[in-house]
């Protein structure tokens, strides 16, 4: 057996050190070689004390997720972490890095803890649909009491060390060395005579637990986490702590956490998060294609995205050259530029130098000579192909060959864009998602002539800038806003039968999607819609009642959030919205135009009419093979466009309902309106027939994974 745990003895003073590279993970070496350890330890006795401490960059950063899947294994962690806690002399944890979960837990069953300035703490659980397991809901609110433990559980927010010493988790800030340190703290408490101080020993507060704090906890997590149940179940088990003795509390903890596990919401939660980290696994990639280095960056065009743009490549400490055609456009840009930062500030999350050195890294001209030593240009105008092509040709004059010569399109043929240039293999797309500086998806999209080394360097990119790429092929709308089509095209279409622009909204909210499409129309603006779907007239059916909605309010000047008037009216500064009678009169008077008869909608209705179209539509996507894995089509929807991560994603999703399911539910609105929106992809249906699975398709493909 590989062994992690590596134990000497300084004096008196046991230091256990793990290493288990990349991120210290508690695995089932790690528990392994710990509890060989331990054996030892209970066996020799020759300490008095001990230190648990990790190598590397991090203390454990938590459980290993790759067994979320299986069988139970809290029951291990359990065990272990009870065997540290009744060593009969104190064991300190000693922490850096970013101690989450598992990570949190073990150092909790330590008799003190001690950790580094720069060190955080999470207890992230519920995020996955899951509970802290291995004793965390029993321990933390002993230290904290339970309200502050349901802080920290529900919130899920990283904490810094000055703050775990507030709250009371953790004992002590050291600097320096932390061995060293901990072995100066280890002693002092030996010289003090200390006596060993269990977690389990100690009594939760009762003020701390009152019915008023455990309802309030539960108000929270009810608006935090609409239609999930994690945080409602951890706030059950936290606030057991205080009624039950330590093991029975464990018991409940263990009941509660298999519960959990079980859940849809847990098991979609965990496939987004398997599906997020395997987008950058690149199947038939060449391994050994190195990334072209980025130091520094060129942006054409200084609107909303192009500031976006230049604002994720400043925060990750790149300089980043901003291009406009005139000098008003130029200064309005960097001005939007620095109200994003001054805003930052003002919140706290940037200090006013940091500003200034992000600032400063963002340069503004008029002169595309500026970009001549630029290692990526991303072209960021609005969707014209000619201007895009007539940018494209002066970049590739300008630039050295291997720059990546980038487009931030949404739509238009990446392929076509190349071939303004000599080199199509530098030539990718880059679709950022609004606004650029806050929202991690990048749909990296490649044409049949994008190179290998372009590919590479993209994905790096996404790295450096904190983004999750997701590598597509060229069509209309790559992955997500050709999803989108079928979506927004139903939602559009029940409006149109007379469904109020709120009726549709909310029970998109209800289902779990983050906002409804008619409110996101409203805050993209329905004019950049409009213009889209008129410059492409020719990719649609011949239906005149296709996203009719939206063109007879452009039509009438209600652009969206903008002009205060969408499908909704906004106040002055405020994004509230608020139903407006006119938006009905106007729709209907154009129903009456279409011929479209007015009905009544239920909920389950909506939802269907606008989901299932999305999911079939990702079903073409994967049979054409324009996206990798059906993994990739999750990320792209739950980071981009809110569909609700506990379920797991559009194909998790279509899986857990039953493809079956989902292929008679079109047929069956494809008998109510047609086939010219409501035809089953092939593959669902090769797959509903044959009782199969996504899960199965995707298994028995090269590369496989989520």
């Amino acid at each position: 057996m590989t062994q992690v745990a590596r134990l000497e003895f300084v004096g008196p003073v046991a230091v256990v050190t793990v290493d288990n590279p990349p991120v210290n993970t508690i695995d089932a070496t790690v528990r392994a070689s710990l509890t060989e350890v331990l054996q030892r330890l209970e066996r020799v006795g020759e300490a008095r004390a001990a230190i648990l401490i990790c190598s590397g960059n991090t203390f454990f950063s938590g459980a290993d997720i790759n067994e979320f899947e299986g069988p139970p294994r809290e029951e291990e962690y359990r065990t272990l972490f009870n065997r540290i806690e009744a060593l009969p002399f104190a064991v300190t944890a000693a922490m850096h890095g970013t101690v989450m979960g598992g990570g949190l837990e073990i150092a909790l069953a330590c008799h003190h803890r001690i950790a580094l300035a720069t060190t955080r703490f999470a207890l992230p659980e519920v995020t996955l649909g899951i509970i802290p397991g291995a004793g965390g809901t029993q321990r933390l609110p002993r230290l904290i009491g339970v309200e502050q433990a349901l802080n920290l559980v529900i919130s899920a927010t990283p904490v810094d060390a000055a703050t775990a010493v507030k709250l009371g988790f953790l004992d002590q800030i050291v600097d320096g060395d932390l061995r060293t340190a901990a072995l100066v703290y280890a002693q002092a408490f030996l010289d003090r005579g200390g006596q060993v101080r269990r977690t389990r020993a100690m009594t939760v507060d009762p003020a701390s637990a009152t019915a008023e704090i455990v309802e309030r906890a539960t108000q929270t997590a009810l608006r935090r986490y609409p239609h999930r149940q994690a945080a409602l179940t951890a706030i059950d088990a936290i606030a057991a702590s205080a009624r039950l003795p330590f093991d029975a509390g464990l018991r409940y903890e263990t009941e509660l956490v298999n519960r959990a596990k079980g859940t849809i919401e847990s098991k979609g939660a965990i496939h987004a998060f398997f599906a997020e980290r395997a987008t950058r696994k690149i199947p038939g990639l060449d391994s050994a294609t190195v990334a072209r280095p980025v130091r520094k960056a060129g942006i054409v065009g200084a609107g909303t995205m192009g500031g976006g743009i230049a604002i994720c490549f400043a925060n990750a400490g790149m300089p980043v050259t901003v291009v406009d055609a005139t000098e008003a456009a130029l200064k309005r840009g960097l001005a939007n530029v620095g109200k994003t930062y001054e805003s930052m500030v003002r919140r706290g999350r940037l200090t006013p130098d940091e500003m200034a050195k992000r600032m400063a890294l963002i340069n503004g001209s008029l002169d595309y000579s500026e970009l001549s030593d630029s290692d990526v240009v991303i072209e960021a105008v609005f969707e014209s192909m000619d201007l895009k092509k007539q940018i494209f040709a002066q970049l590739d004059s300008l630039t050295r060959p291997g720059t990546v010569l980038a487009t931030n399109t949404s739509s238009l043929d990446i392929g076509e864009v190349a071939k303004a240039t000599r080199r199509p293999g530098d030539v990718i797309g880059l679709h950022f998602f609004s606004p650029a500086n806050v929202m991690p998806l990048l749909e990296v999209v490649r044409t049949p002539d994008t190179s290998d080394t372009t590919i590479r360097t993209a994905i790096e990119l996404a790295r450096s800038l904190k983004k999750t790429p997701v590598l597509a092929k060229v069509c209309y709308g790559f992955i997500g806003n050709r999803m989108m089509e079928g979506y927004g095209r139903e939602a559009l279409r029940i409006v149109l039968e007379g469904a109020t622009p709120g009726q549709v909204d909310t029970a998109l909210e209800n289902w779990g999607m983050a906002m409804g499409i008619l409110a996101v129309f409203d805050m993209a603006g329905i004019d950049v819609g409009v213009n889209v779907h008129n410059a492409n007239a020719d990719k649609y059916p011949p239906d005149p009642t296709y996203y009719a909605a939206d063109q007879a309010l452009h039509a009438a000047g209600r652009l969206g959030q903008k002009n205060g008037k969408g499908f909704y009216r906004y106040e002055p500064g405020d994004r509230a919205r608020h139903d407006d009678p006119v938006v009905l009169e106007i729709i209907r008077a154009r129903a009456r135009e279409l011929g479209v008869s007015q009905r009544n909608h239920t909920d389950e209705e909506i939802v269907e009419r606008c989901v299932y179209p999305l999911l079939n539509e990702g079903m073409r996507i994967l049979e054409e093979g324009v996206a990798l894995r059906a993994g990739d089509v999750d990320a792209v929807w739950t980071l981009g466009y809110g569909f609700p991560r506990w379920r797991g994603g559009p194909m998790f999703y279509a899986d857990t309902i039953g493809l079956r399911t989902l292929e008679q539910g079109i047929l069956k609105y494809r008998e109510q309106f047609g086939p010219m929106h409501w035809e089953p992809a092939a593959l669902l249906t090769q797959l509903a027939q044959s009782g199969r699975t996504l899960k199965d398709w995707q298994a028995n493909r090269t590369g496989g994974g989520a």
